[in-house]
């Protein structure tokens, strides 16, 4: 349309366009606009790139995003924190842990400063391979550094720590953000909520619900779920079918 209207597309009309194709996970479409840009005499900016590794990255498909980064590095076009940040991310999720420090240590030999965002990354992935307290250590060293962590990073540790049978340490965890006036999420609730169901914890879990509403956390499908799937295994089938019918009233099924 544009075209025919006597008005060139430039970067910018591009890397918009690959951006909704990669938000619907139409990567394949995305990268042919990217193959377009060379083809209109344009030229790629960092942000095309960012674009498109993020695409193939989020659908596992990091081998291509690295060799996209490897085209960048020829053609001149500097990665900034989002590509290494990106191909971190995808490489954590993707097992390859190794890879991911490599460019860790790449990022800081050319002058890009990792953020809670990359770290976040590695934590996840050392948690999902039981190996929690070198995700606890990574934690106090880059606080040391004064790389603050956020809420998913502490939502990540609890949710790490439940998985691995240390519930005790997940809750002191928890109580401590509490006491330290964090705004916890739903999602770190939903994690806590489900280690105490594993446990068969129900008293517990009612305080904490309660707790949730006292700050304006509704409850959403995914705390019912682990609540009423506890409670079923464990034959309270009277409080499971309760919690369901209030989870219908409320819409959430």
């Amino acid at each position: 349309m544009m075209m025919k209207g006597g008005v060139k597309p430039n970067v910018v009309t591009y890397n918009t366009l690959m951006d909704g194709y990669c938000l619907v996970n139409e990567v394949n479409k995305a990268k042919h606009v990217f193959n377009i840009i060379g083809k209109r005499r344009l030229t790629p900016d960092v942000q095309s790139y960012n674009i498109i590794i993020n695409g193939f990255c989020k659908i596992k498909m990091v081998d291509e995003a690295l060799s996209l980064f490897n085209e960048m590095h020829c053609r001149g076009i500097s990665p900034n924190t989002v590509t290494y940040n990106c191909l971190i991310d995808g490489l954590c999720k993707s097992g390859r842990i190794s890879s991911a420090w490599e460019l860790v240590d790449e990022m800081h030999d050319n002058g890009q400063l990792a953020n809670i965002l990359t770290y976040n990354s590695l934590i996840n992935a050392l948690c999902k391979n039981h190996h929690v307290d070198k995700a606890i250590a990574l934690i106090k060293k880059i606080k040391d550094q004064g790389i603050q962590p956020d809420m998913w990073t502490y939502s990540i540790i609890i949710d790490g720590l439940c998985k691995g049978g240390r519930l005790k340490n997940a809750q002191d965890v928890f109580q401590d953000l509490l006491v330290k006036g964090y705004c916890l999420n739903i999602w770190t609730y939903n994690i806590m909520i489900n280690g105490l169901c594993k446990q068969g914890l129900f008293d517990e879990v009612e305080a904490l619900l309660s707790k949730m509403e006292d700050n304006d956390i509704i409850p959403d499908a995914v705390t019912y779920e682990a609540i009423i799937r506890s409670l079923f295994y464990k034959d309270e089938n009277e409080k499971a079918e309760k919690l369901l019918r209030e989870m219908i009233t409320r819409g959430l099924l």
